[in-house]
């Protein structure tokens, strides 16, 4: 009796964003690691539906964030944070579902470094993307959007 055979395939990415942001590091670290803050501008996308959001910004506390895109699919983010060192760097992994699949596992490191004229932030990310459903080359650049939305609210 002839059995199906799924293939399984993984696609690794990495990339690199730094930036330099025009206000003081306490100020930059603050819109990462104060909750309330943080939901100010990450994922604060008009054309993005919450259905659930939550941030434990602690070693170990996890933050979710999903939801569905105005006329397009679900999506569902979940952290761990696995290192924190104040106003320094946060490590995470974090998991992306789009509409019910597993699209990718990814860890990410974020370093903040007091500059002349503000704040530098360099974020790295590894991924793996799972079964051919991405190949992340539209990952850096979203980051980079991301960036663009920090960038404002640090602004504002």
């Amino acid at each position: 009796m002839p059995t199906e055979t799924t293939t399984s395939t993984v696609t690794h990415a990495t990339f690199v964003v730094e930036r330099t942001f025009d206000a003081p590091l306490d100020r930059v670290w603050d819109a990462f690691a104060v909750p309330e803050q943080h939901a100010q501008w990450f994922g604060s996308e008009e054309s993005f539906t919450e259905t659930e959001a939550h941030e434990d910004f602690r070693v170990g506390g996890q933050a979710v964030q999903d939801g569905q895109w105005h006329g397009g699919p679900t999506s569902r983010y979940v952290a761990t944070y696995t290192d924190i060192v104040e106003r320094s760097r946060i490590v995470a992994t974090y998991d992306m579902w789009v509409d019910g699949e597993h699209l990718s596992t990814s860890l990410n490191s974020t370093e903040f470094e007091a500059v002349d004229g503000g704040t530098r932030v360099t974020y790295t990310e590894q991924s793996v993307f799972l079964d051919g459903k991405e190949d992340g080359s539209q990952r850096e650049s979203g980051f980079q959007g991301i960036f663009d939305v920090l960038a404002a609210y640090l602004a504002g």
